[in-house]
C-alpha cells in the first residue's frame, strides 16, 4: 500500500454497530443490562433497560443526534454524500469495512486510526456491564480490522472505573495482537493520572508496545433544557469551543508524576486535542519545574518528555501550525475526525492544502502520513 494520507483520529460509534451486537455476545448474566435497539417516537434508538440512552440508530455523531439540515455546516457536507440517508435505510456505511473504505477514498485517505465507544460505556451508568460492553466491542473491532489490516488501526476501548478490569482487558487485547493501541475512558470522575494506581496499566502498555490514548470529551454541561434558549446556546458554545484544552490536565499529570521517566518505551496520544495551546502549556511546565518542582522524579524538562514520547492529533488548527517549531513536527498527527460533525470529512484535502501547503514537503508528510504510519505500524 502506498500511503499519502493517514487519518490518526477517526471513530466507530456505538450507534452504527450491528443492533444485536451486545445482546448476542454478552455473558448470560449480563445480557439484560446490555445496550440494544428499540422503536421510539423519533425512530429506532439505542437504549438500555436501566434507562440509559445512546441516540438514534445510525444517527449523527457519537451521541446519535438527529441530523437537521442547515443546523451544522459540517454535517450538511457529510449529508450531501448520502451518509445519513443510507443510515436511515439500514445501510451502515461506517461499520461495513468495504463501504467505509469507499468513504475514506472519497476523502483521499488511505488508512485510519479508529477510536471507539468509551463515551457510550460511560453513559451506560453500569460499570460492570460497561466492562463487558467494551470487551464485546473490542472483539468486534478486531474482526473489523482484520479485513484490511493495511487500512485500519483499531484502538481498544479500555475501562477506567477499575484498574484491575483495565489491566485485564489490556492484557487480553495484547494477546490477540490485532488492535494497535489502548484508549482509556476519559470520564469526568476519572482517577487522576498522577495517582500511582495506574502503574500496572502503564507497565502493560509499555511491555505490549501499545500506545496509550486519551480522547478528549471536554467538561460537563448543565441540563440545557432548564436554561433559556440563548443561555443554553452560550453554555453549549462554551463547551464546544474549549473541550480540546481539557487535555492539558492529563498531559501534565502523566509528565509531572514521572510516568514517562519510568516508562521510556511508553507512547501517549492525546486525541482530538488540537495543538495551538501546547506551546504555552509545555513552556509553563518547564518554568514551574525549573522554579519550584525540581524535587519531582524527572531527569529532563517536561517539554523533553513531550518530544520523546507524546503525540497530539488535530483536524484543523491554523494557529498550531504556525508554532510547529515549538510543538515538534514529529509529535503531531493530522486526523479528519470522521464521521463526527466537528470533523472535516469529506473536505480533508482542502483543509490540508490550505493549512499545510506552505510547509516543506518532508514536514507536511510527517504530519499527514509518516508519524501515524510509524506509530501504528503502517508500512509507509
Amino acid at each position: 500500500m502506498k500511503y499519502e494520507f493517514i487519518s490518526a483520529d477517526c471513530h466507530i460509534d456505538l450507534i452504527w454497530l450491528p443492533p444485536d451486537l451486545f445482546t448476542s455476545n454478552s455473558r448470560a448474566e449480563l445480557r439484560e443490562r446490555m445496550p440494544f435497539v428499540t422503536d421510539t417516537r423519533r425512530g429506532k434508538a439505542w437504549v438500555a433497560k436501566n434507562g440509559a440512552k445512546f441516540g438514534l440508530m445510525n444517527g449523527m455523531g457519537s451521541a446519535g443526534r438527529e441530523y437537521v439540515p442547515g443546523q451544522i455546516h459540517r454535517s450538511d457536507r457529510m449529508a450531501s454524500t448520502g451518509l445519513y440517508d443510507d443510515g436511515r435505510n439500514g445501510i451502515r456505511r461506517l461499520t461495513d469495512p468495504e463501504l467505509r473504505l469507499k468513504d475514506q477514498e472519497r476523502d483521499g485517505v488511505q488508512a485510519e486510526v479508529l477510536y471507539g465507544v468509551l463515551g457510550a460505556s460511560m453513559r451506560l451508568n453500569d460499570d460492570e456491564a460497561a466492562t463487558e460492553m467494551v470487551r464485546i466491542y473490542n472483539e468486534w473491532l478486531a474482526d473489523f480490522c482484520r479485513t484490511h489490516p493495511d487500512r485500519y488501526a483499531g484502538l481498544a476501548s479500555i475501562p477506567s472505573h477499575n484498574i484491575d478490569a483495565a489491566v485485564a482487558e489490556a492484557r487480553r487485547v495484547a494477546r490477540t495482537g490485532v488492535l494497535r493501541g489502548l484508549d482509556i475512558a476519559n470520564r469526568p470522575d476519572l482517577q487522576p493520572f498522577w495517582d500511582p494506581c495506574w502503574e500496572p496499566l502503564w507497565t502493560v502498555a509499555e511491555e505490549a508496545h501499545l500506545p496509550i490514548h486519551l480522547h478528549t470529551i471536554g467538561g460537563s454541561l448543565p441540563d440545557l433544557s432548564k436554561l433559556a434558549p440563548k443561555v443554553g446556546r452560550a453554555a453549549f458554545a462554551t463547551m464546544i469551543s474549549s473541550f480540546q484544552m481539557y487535555m492539558a490536565l492529563p498531559l501534565m499529570a502523566v509528565i509531572f508524576s514521572g510516568v514517562l521517566e519510568h516508562h521510556p518505551g511508553m507512547r501517549m496520544v492525546i486525541g482530538e486535542s488540537g495543538i495551538g495551546w501546547l506551546p504555552y502549556v509545555l513552556d509553563h511546565m518547564n518554568l514551574e519545574w525549573e522554579d519550584q518542582f525540581h524535587d519531582l522524579d524527572l531527569k529532563m524538562k517536561p517539554s523533553e518528555y513531550w518530544r520523546r514520547q507524546c503525540y497530539a492529533t488535530y483536524q484543523s488548527d491554523r494557529i498550531g501550525i504556525k508554532m510547529l517549531d515549538e510543538i515538534g513536527e514529529d509529535n503531531i498527527m493530522w486526523g479528519s475526525d470522521f464521521p463526527h460533525p466537528d470533523g472535516i470529512w469529506p473536505d480533508s484535502q482542502d483543509y490540508i492544502r490550505r493549512e499545510l501547503g506552505h510547509l516543506p514537503e518532508a514536514s507536511r508528510r510527517k504530519i499527514v502520513c509518516t508519524n501515524a504510519g510509524a506509530l501504528y505500524r503502517f508500512t509507509t
